[in-house]
C-alpha cells in the first residue's frame, strides 16, 4: 500500500482524534509552559522544590498508566478517554484556586494521573484502525494536530497570564470538558472483539491482562529505556527553560511562549515531509540521528545568552524531535501484539512520565548546586548516551530484525 498521505482513505473517526488532539493540546498548553513560573512566583520556594512536585506528578502518571493499559485492552478505549478528560478539566479548574505548596502537592499528581488518558486511547485506536504501513503517517498527523494546538496555546496563554494566571486554568478546563462531550457523542469503540488471525503483528499468544509478555520483549525495553533518556533532556527544556531565561536574561513569558510556538509550528509544517523521507530507512537510524540533533540543541541552550540564541537552539532541537517521535511511535505500534496494543502504547507513553519525573529534578539540582547553564549540558549528555544506545541496537542483528518496519 502506498505510504503517501491519502486523506480520503482514512476513517472519519481518525479526524475526530485529530481535531480532539488539536483542541485538547490547545487547552493544556495554555497552562503548562507557564506552570513552573507561576508556582515559583506564587510560593517563592527553591527551584528544586518545584521540580520535586513534577516528580510526584510523574510518579502518579506512571502508576495510573500502568493500570490504564490493561483496562483499555479489556474494557475498551472510549470510556476511559471520557473519564480522563473530565478529570483533567476538574483538576485544571481546581488549580486556579491553589495558593499553597500543599495544594499543588495534591493537584499536580492528580493532573499527572489523568491528563494523558486521551492520548493513550487515541494511539491505541490508531493501531486498531490503521494498517502498519500507514501508521507513521497517521501518528505524524496526530502530532501535527498536537502541535497546532501547542503553537496557539502558549501564545494565547502568554497574553492571558499578563491579565491573570487564573484565566489560563479556566479556559483550559473548559476545553477539556468540551472535548469529553465530543468523544462521548461522536467516538465509537475500536477495541477488537474477536480473536485476530495470525499476522506479522502477533508472533505468539499473549495474555489478556498483565505485562508479562511485554517484559520479555527485550528490544522494546531497550528502545524504551533509551527513549526515556531523551525525555529526561527535553523535560528540562519545557519545564525549566522559561524560568532560566526570565531569571538570567530577563526574557519574559510571552517571548518564551513564542519559542514554544516555533517548536510547534515547525512540527506542523515539516513533520509530514520529514516522516515520509525517513520511512525509507530502518527506524533506528533516524532515531539515533535525531538523538544527536537533540544533543546539539541542548548544547545551544547552554551557550546562548540572547533571545535569538535560545530560539535557534529550539529550532535545532525540534529537528531532532521531528526525526525521533513519530518514527518511534509507529515502530512501537507495529511491534505490539494486537491484544496488547494499549499496554505497549501506554508503557511507551510512560517514557514521558519517567523523563518528566527525573529531568526537572536533575536540572534543578544542576542549576542550584553548580550553575544555571549546567542544566543544559547535563541534558546534552543524556541525549548523547541515548544516541549511542540506539546505534548499538541498530548494529545488533536480533534487535534490528525485531524492530524492522512492518509490511
Amino acid at each position: 500500500m502506498p505510504r503517501s498521505l491519502r486523506l480520503p482513505g482514512y476513517p472519519l473517526q481518525l479526524w475526530l482524534l485529530f481535531w480532539g488532539t488539536l483542541f485538547g493540546s490547545s487547552g493544556q498548553s495554555l497552562v503548562w509552559p507557564f506552570l513552573t513560573i507561576n508556582i515559583r512566583e506564587q510560593l517563592g520556594v527553591p527551584l528544586t522544590t518545584i521540580t520535586l512536585l513534577f516528580t510526584i506528578q510523574s510518579i502518579a502518571g506512571f502508576t495510573a498508566t500502568t493500570l490504564l493499559g490493561p483496562l483499555m485492552d479489556r474494557a475498551g478505549r472510549k470510556r476511559p478517554m471520557i473519564a480522563g478528560l473530565v478529570g483533567s478539566g476538574a483538576v485544571l479548574f481546581l488549580m486556579s484556586q491553589a495558593t499553597s505548596l500543599a495544594a499543588w502537592a495534591v493537584l499536580l499528581p492528580a493532573y499527572g494521573a489523568v491528563n494523558a488518558v486521551f492520548r493513550i486511547g487515541s494511539y491505541a485506536m490508531v493501531a486498531d484502525m490503521i494498517d502498519p504501513a500507514r501508521r507513521a503517517d497517521v501518528y505524524a498527523l496526530l502530532r501535527m494536530g498536537d502541535n497546532v494546538g501547542i503553537a496557539f496555546g502558549p501564545a494565547i496563554g502568554g497574553f492571558l497570564v499578563t491579565v491573570a494566571y487564573t484565566l489560563t486554568y479556566y479556559f483550559a478546563a473548559a476545553m477539556q470538558f468540551m472535548l469529553a462531550l465530543a468523544v462521548a457523542l461522536r467516538a465509537t469503540e475500536t477495541l477488537p472483539r474477536q480473536p485476530t488471525a495470525p499476522s506479522t503483528e502477533t508472533l505468539a499468544p499473549v495474555p489478556v491482562a498483565g505485562y508479562g509478555a511485554l517484559q520479555r520483549d527485550r528490544p522494546f525495553l531497550a528502545l524504551w529505556g533509551f527513549y526515556i533518556l531523551l525525555h529526561i533532556a527535553t523535560s528540562m527544556v519545557f519545564v525549566l527553560l522559561g524560568v532560566y531565561i526570565k531569571e538570567n536574561y530577563g526574557i519574559a513569558e510571552n517571548r518564551f511562549g513564542f519559542i514554544i510556538g516555533v517548536n510547534a509550528a515547525m512540527v506542523v509544517l515539516l513533520q509530514y515531509p520529514i516522516t515520509r523521507r525517513v520511512m525509507r530507512f530502518p527506524p533506528l537510524r533516524p532515531i539515533a540521528l535525531g538523538a544527536l540533533v537533540y544533543a546539539a540543541g541542548l548544547l545551544g541552550f547552554g551557550l546562548s545568552a540572547s533571545f535569538a540564541g535560545f530560539l535557534l537552539s529550539m529550532v535545532i532541537m525540534t529537528f531532532g524531535e521531528l526525526l525521533v517521535v513519530p518514527t518511534a511511535t509507529a515502530l512501537v505500534a507495529n511491534i505490539a501484539p494486537a491484544a496488547m496494543r494499549a499496554r505497549y502504547m501506554g508503557v511507551f507513553s510512560l517514557s514521558f512520565r519517567v523523563g518528566s519525573g527525573i529531568g526537572p529534578v536533575v536540572g534543578g539540582v544542576l542549576s542550584d548546586q553548580i550553575a544555571p547553564a549546567a542544566t543544559w549540558y547535563g541534558g546534552m549528555v543524556f541525549c548523547l548516551v541515548a544516541a549511542a544506545g540506539f546505534t548499538l541496537m541498530l548494529r545488533r542483528k536480533a534487535f534490528s530484525q525485531h524492530l524492522a518496519p512492518a509490511h
